[in-house]
């Protein structure tokens, strides 16, 4: 696992195999960005080679220079920043996780890394060891086949490198405490990424399951996990997800994870989907449909990553995650369109479309949730295509019951490197959830169909709770090359959000 560790230390006089540093872009190409710590020949060897490379300094560009004069390090990369001059020493956090990000990813297989980019205060080194950490990940695909293709050269799949944040505003409380926090958040957001890149045939309702139970025992907190199989779930009356899971061979769980500090300052709810494959069930998608669709649990990865993250920050409020596991399969046994079923809280629903199961699962979780009256509930899903055309693939949308809420998830987003945005959920839209045959039906038709979906969940949040809703189905799941601190396959979306919710739940 990558290692974060801080030094004010002359970034030149480091010994490791990587220097990076920034560059920005001017009128006249790139130039070295503050901060750097570099002696003048140094900077002027630099200074010729991105000349001569016709480098821009832009986000997302990386050169690699060896053998640079007056440095320790093997090679230096300089990562673009953006707009700015050779004095610039402010930037914002996005530009740095993601330079960071870059840097890291070129050069993963190195042992030691050392970073030197701009970081006046602590915010800044926060955000520098954050894409750092994140550029860091490598998913290994060797490790569902047993070790039976070995790898040569460079660092282990997951080992990833020594990473030493230069910090230009000293090693204070803060900085040390922003760097240590950094390494827990992206060591949760990696599992988290892990599991959503997980083939579908090994990671099933009760493997995955069995993965949040060995993780948790392994975490130096105590965090307790406990699960409803598909009997429980029956006696229980969790129609929703029992109808969901009923078409596979492999049976749905609901797992509850828990971290209950003493003196906890409140508690809190996060729910979250987890189909680990969506075929569509009888309302079968197409095939290209289905590429992504292990990804379909990438909400419970989150819950479960956050759970994890909260207890090993020793966040003093209580936290506990419902993870709704199911498979969407269209077996002899599977749901049809036109059957009613029964929630946990006595809610008959009519099924309209088995494609649209998620709102299923969410929905008996939030009840279950519900029953503990929590501080508030916060439920996150790979929930409907219509957020990706509305919000397209890097923006997930924020709903809820409570206007204040809503803006602190989307803050808490914002300060996390994961953008959001609110919508709103109109009243007139409830009517379109109308059915003769049940309480409501659980799918309205096209248009609104991100914000109907939130609808249908927020009729079973307990009454008086504050609820909000994350449909991520755009970006938990990156199809395209990686870009900045952004891994292709599953992103780990939602954990930062998820943290800062709780972490400023407990007033931090």
């Amino acid at each position: 696992m990558t290692a974060l560790s801080v030094s004010t230390k002359t970034a030149s006089d480091l010994p490791v195999d990587t220097l990076v540093v920034g560059s920005v872009r001017t009128d006249d190409g790139a130039a070295l960005a503050a901060g750097h710590g570099l002696p003048r020949k140094a900077v002027v060897h630099l200074q010729a080679v991105l000349a001569d490379l016709e480098a821009t300094g832009a986000p997302g560009e990386a050169h690699r220079v060896v053998a640079v004069p007056g440095v320790k390090a093997t090679s230096v990369v300089v990562a673009g920043l953006g707009d700015g001059t050779a004095r610039t020493t402010s930037f914002g956090a996005d530009a740095l996780r993601d330079a960071a990000g870059h840097a890291l990813r070129s050069v993963r297989g190195k042992k030691t890394v050392a970073v030197a980019l701009p970081t006046p205060d602590a915010e800044s080194v926060a955000a520098v060891a954050d894409g750092a950490f994140a550029g860091c990940y490598l998913y290994d695909k060797a490790a569902p086949l047993a070790g039976r293709r070995a790898r040569k050269g460079g660092t282990a799949p997951g080992a990833g490198p020594k990473v030493t944040v230069v910090s230009g505003a000293g090693q204070g409380k803060a900085v040390r405490e922003a760097v240590s926090r950094a390494g827990v958040v992206g060591a949760a957001r990696d599992w988290a990424r892990d599991l959503v890149n997980t083939p579908p045939n090994l990671l099933y309702p009760q493997s995955f399951a069995d993965a949040v139970k060995k993780r948790a025992s392994a975490s130096s907190a105590k965090i307790s996990v406990s699960v409803l199989d598909e009997k429980a779930l029956a006696k229980g009356g969790f129609g929703g997800i029992v109808g969901v899971g009923q078409g596979s061979a492999n049976p749905p769980r609901i797992v509850t994870m828990s971290w209950s500090p003493s003196g906890a300052k409140g508690s809190v709810a996060l729910v979250g989907k987890g189909i680990t494959f969506d075929s569509g069930g009888l309302n079968i998608k197409p095939s290209t449909g289905m590429v992504t669709m292990k990804s379909d649990m990438a909400g419970s990865a989150a819950v479960a990553a956050t759970v994890l993250a909260a207890a090993e920050l020793g966040l003093p409020v209580a936290v506990t995650g419902y993870l709704c596991l199911a498979e969407n399969m269209p077996g002899g046994g599977a749901q049809r369109p036109s059957d009613v079923v029964v929630m946990r809280d006595g809610t008959s629903v009519e099924i309209l479309d088995t494609d649209a199961e998620g709102r299923m699962v969410l929905g008996d979780g939030i009840c279950l949730a519900s029953e503990k009256k929590p501080d508030w509930i916060v439920d996150i899903a790979t929930l409907t295509g219509a957020q990706v055309v509305a919000l397209g693939e890097e923006v997930a949308g924020v709903m809820g019951n409570d206007e204040d809420f809503r803006a602190r998830v989307v803050a808490a987003g914002a300060a996390s490197g994961e953008d959001s945005w609110a919508m709103p959920l109109p009243a007139a839209l409830r009517a379109k959830l109308d059915t003769p045959t049940a309480d409501i039906a659980h799918k309205g038709d096209r248009d609104g169909g991100m914000l109907t979906a939130a609808i249908f969940l927020g009729e079973f949040v307990g009454e008086g709770i504050p609820w909000a809703h994350i449909d991520i189905a755009g970006p938990s799941f990156n199809t395209k090359a990686a870009r900045g601190r952004v891994p292709k396959g599953g992103t780990g979306y939602g954990v930062g959000t998820l943290v800062g919710l709780v972490e400023q739940h407990a007033g931090r």
